[in-house]
């Protein structure tokens, strides 16, 4: 799910911030002597195209990771299926540490559930550390907005009831969390609306922009757009306001509260993998994400959160279960 409109410049910032940021790794993190781990080089698996968000976390991950551990981390792109190719990689990798997954929630949580023969399942993978957590935002085209006096969810939820076959609402994707959030909303609210997929959420984006869709739910790399006019938008999806927009209400204030939903990249290694490696990854990874460089890369985004694997395990858990029965009552599955 790519986020930024322009991957070159993108990658470049990512590159030199990553670079920077292994000059804040200055202490040491006290761990029993392990001889046996880490003994080789370890693989970063991102199951996104280079220039994405989870590319860049990955890489600045990577570049800290093998300062502190004294081996080389490497970050592989592997990418196709929304994220399934590079994450069925790594479950069936050996559990030894050597082979990770820098991801996000739509293939670990949503893939699974979504395509009929998934080739892995979110249990496949040891969590290590939710890294970032990054609200949606549910934005309309302004100019539509407008012209039918929508100000607030209440009143877009009022036009599709009024206008059953007018609604239209753009996604990265079947199945991503986007589309989720959204047909949840459309059964909260008991109204139907038109589904329009697209490749990445960047393209969404510019098709409310454009008029092509009426609304979606977008991340972070919208608030330029909001800022500039060219974006409306109506509310949020955390349990609080976000500080980019503190006039902008929270979906539960809207009314919806059981549509929190938030996006969010992590690390993980393949099931199986021993919690003393686990618990060492986490340390470490904690501490690289916690020196300037890595807010100044990652914050325009969402917020770094680090939460340990126990807690990151549940979350996972949590989402699979909400999930599933969004999907199953859709019926959304791929083939």
């Amino acid at each position: 799910m790519t986020m930024f409109s322009s991957r070159r410049n993108f990658l470049a910032a990512a590159t030199s911030v990553a670079g920077a940021s292994a000059f804040g790794l200055g202490s040491t993190i006290a761990f029993a002597q392990d001889k046996k781990w880490p003994t080789k080089m370890i693989r970063i698996i991102v199951p996104f195209p280079a220039g994405s968000i989870t590319d860049a976390m990955a890489r600045l991950l990577a570049d800290n990771l093998s300062k502190s551990l004294g081996q080389s981390v490497i970050v592989e792109n592997k990418g196709g299926a929304n994220g399934s190719i590079g994450a069925t990689s790594v479950a069936r990798s050996a559990p030894d540490g050597y082979t990770l997954l820098a991801t996000n929630s739509s293939s670990i949580t949503g893939n699974p559930l979504i395509y009929k023969n998934s080739p892995y399942k979110s249990t496949d993978f040891a969590p290590i550390s939710l890294v970032l957590d990054a609200p949606f935002i549910l934005n309309v085209n302004p100019e539509w907005a407008e012209k039918h006096s929508i100000n607030s969810v209440k009143d877009l939820v009022a036009f599709a009831k009024s206008h059953p076959s007018e609604l239209s609402y753009g996604s990265g994707g079947v199945g991503n969390l986007a589309h989720l959030a959204y047909v949840m909303l459309s059964n909260d609210g008991e109204f139907k609306a038109s589904h329009v997929p697209y490749k990445a959420a960047s393209q969404a984006s510019m098709a409310v922009m454009s008029g092509e869709v009426n609304t979606s739910f977008d991340t972070l790399a919208s608030v330029p757009q909001i800022r500039s006019g060219k974006l409306k938008a109506l509310a949020v999806t955390p349990k609080e306001r976000i500080p980019q927009m503190p006039d902008v209400p929270t979906m539960a204030e809207a009314g919806f509260p059981d549509i929190d939903m938030t996006f969010w990249l992590g690390l993980l290694a393949p099931a199986g993998t021993p919690p003393d490696i686990i618990e060492k990854l986490y340390e470490y990874s904690k501490q690289a994400m916690s020196v300037p460089a890595a807010n100044t890369l990652l914050s325009a985004q969402g917020t770094i959160v680090m939460t340990n694997p126990k807690d990151f395990a549940a979350r996972i858990a949590s989402e699979t279960k909400q999930l599933a029965e969004v999907i199953k009552r859709e019926n959304i599955i791929l083939d």
